[in-house]
């Protein structure tokens, strides 16, 4: 069997072992022996060991596991035996240590001294900075005046004469008349109004109060503050998305501020999916032909599950199921920010906690030179990728004989330690009757957690309302869990089933996906080469300490 897949039809894993032992033939013809420096005794430090005279043996380097990805369309980790035995001694030390609190106003009043600093110097001091320095201060402080005094420079505000706190942004009109904030740099402007520290009401002028990011409607919400609770929802619709057909966006409303997902409760994740869930199902009912009164309020749970029913029971009419228009759904969620002062953005969000979703149609127009209407076929599949899952476990049952998931399953249950060690081999952070958390055998982002239904759940139309309320708190809890570890941006996307795909193997499947200071994303990376410096067990073990 050569699938590429390190999970055996057996129920366990698979994976390779280097032991390099190599001899290399030395074709270097000088030596460039130099003095590199001197030890505190005053005796010299040359660089002789980079000049050997001869070949250069090997006999045993470090050991390095390959692990092949469960779905060989996502590549291959390899772990560097040295780094991970290391992890292996301590592993609640996988984390990244808290940033320090960073303040320039401090630093200010120390380099000035005694002498008073006016805020009319201050604000002539930062409007000084070169940029770089500007946005490394607006990315890195902790100092709400630092991130005020850098706002004003960034944009013009309106401030209330008694408080003199901002009410609004001040506006002007572009050449078509219609009202433009008055933003000095956007880039400037975009890190400090992501910056958690920055005042509530600086942030909700600049960011978080509808209609200041554009004119995206608000066609969906989520509120229970009204009634004591603290959660607030919209759901935007992004008209032209770079997601073909539009997309939707359930943002946390600007009286429900969450920049942290330890800030985030269980009822706000309750709220982001179930505005997911409401607007997937009245989307696909529509498209069946059934009816329900739906304007203007936000369904019930109870009333998503008997759509989501009906919905199932028309999607069994053959002709109905074959004449569907969107087949896939496409979840993802951008948590965190980041800007270098060399103005490379670190990560795709741009606003407070938020999830994006879609549906994704069957087919599109395809076109050949130009000349569709010459083709046999002038329709191709439109991408979604959760098809590459379906079209790899048809490919591994056909092969083995074995459903994928079962197998994988078991194999996650069997799983033995890929250093031999006599110790916790558990992958599994967190589990319940639907719904598994775990860390995959091999990761692609060094921190990666997945998390896949238990039974035969392909898609949230398969998912009843315990199943549904599972995945919400799974999610959470793997989002709060690598935040813990100290994760600043977690990108996290779901492979789904296909409505209309009959196999009942392909289970609902998240990734989380951290993004590390240490793991920029390079050749290897770009080969699907995943590079990683410690266990997996021992990562899973570092991610249940953290349950609370």
């Amino acid at each position: 069997m050569n699938l590429g897949s390190c999970v055996h039809p057996s129920g366990k894993f698979i994976y390779g072992v280097h032991r390099p032992a190599f001899h290399v033939v030395n074709l270097r013809e000088n030596n460039y022996v130099g003095r590199l420096g001197f030890f505190e005794d005053g005796a010299p430090v040359d660089n002789q060991a980079n000049f050997p005279p001869g070949p250069v043996e090997e006999p045993g380097a470090d050991i390095i596991y390959e692990i092949p990805n469960p779905f060989p369309f996502r590549g291959v980790t390899y772990i560097a035996r040295p780094w991970a035995e290391e992890k292996a001694e301590n592993p609640s030390a996988i984390r990244l240590p808290e940033l320090p609190g960073i303040s320039f106003t401090v630093t200010l009043k120390r380099w000035f001294g005694k002498n008073p600093l006016s805020s009319e110097k201050k604000t002539a001091i930062f409007k000084t900075l070169p940029q770089p320095l500007q946005l490394a201060v607006a990315e890195t402080s902790t100092d709400p005046e630092d991130l005020i005094c850098l706002a004003k420079i960034s944009c013009e505000f309106v401030f209330d004469p008694n408080t003199r706190r901002p009410r609004g942004l001040r506006y002007q009109r572009d050449v078509t008349g219609k009202p433009r904030p008055m933003i000095s740099d956007p880039v400037l402007y975009e890190v400090i109004a992501n910056n958690p520290r920055l005042p509530d009401d600086y942030k909700q002028v600049m960011l978080l109060r509808p209609g200041v990011q554009g004119g995206s409607e608000i066609v969906g919400e989520w509120n229970d503050i009204p009634t004591g609770g603290k959660t607030h929802v919209f759901e935007y619709l992004r008209r032209n998305s770079y997601i073909p057909w539009g997309h939707y966006a359930a943002n946390m409303a600007d009286d429900a501020v969450r920049y942290r997902v330890g800030d985030l409760t269980a009822t706000d994740m309750r709220a982001l999916r179930h505005l997911y869930y409401q607007r997937t199902c009245v989307r696909m009912a529509r498209s069946l032909g059934i009816s329900m009164e739906w304007d203007r309020r936000c369904l019930a749970e109870q009333e998503i599950e008997s759509l989501r029913k009906q919905i199932s029971g028309a999607l069994e009419n053959p002709a109905k199921r074959n004449a569907l228009k969107y087949t896939r759904t496409l979840w993802g969620w951008n948590f965190g920010f980041g800007y270098s002062p060399t103005r490379y953005r670190l990560h795709a969000s741009h606003q407070q906690i938020h999830q994006q979703y879609a549906l994704v149609p069957a087919t599109v127009s395809a076109n050949f030179s130009g000349d569709a209407e010459n083709m046999a076929d002038p329709m191709t599949t439109a991408y979604a990728c959760g098809d590459q899952i379906a079209d790899f476990i048809r490919q591994y049952r056909h092969q083995t004989g074995r459903k994928f998931f079962e197998a994988y399953l078991q194999a996650i249950e069997n799983n033995q330690r890929l250093d031999g060690r006599d110790t916790d081999a558990s992958l599994v952070i967190y589990q319940d009757a639907h719904v598994m958390l775990f860390v995959p055998k091999a990761q692609t982002s060094q921190w990666e957690v997945q998390m896949m239904t238990c039974g035969p759940v392909g898609n949230i139309l398969e998912a009843d309302t315990n199943t549904r309320r599972s995945l919400d708190q799974a999610i959470l809890t793997a989002v709060q869990v690598l935040e813990k570890m100290g994760a600043k941006m977690i990108a996290c996307i779901e492979y789904s089933k296909a409505f209309d795909a009959p196999d009942d193997d392909q289970r609902l499947l998240y990734a989380f996906l951290p993004r590390l200071p240490e793991s920029p994303g390079a050749f290897s990376e770009a080969q699907l080469r995943w590079i990683n410096g410690h266990y997996p067990e021992d990562f899973a073990a570092a991610c249940r300490s953290q349950l609370t």
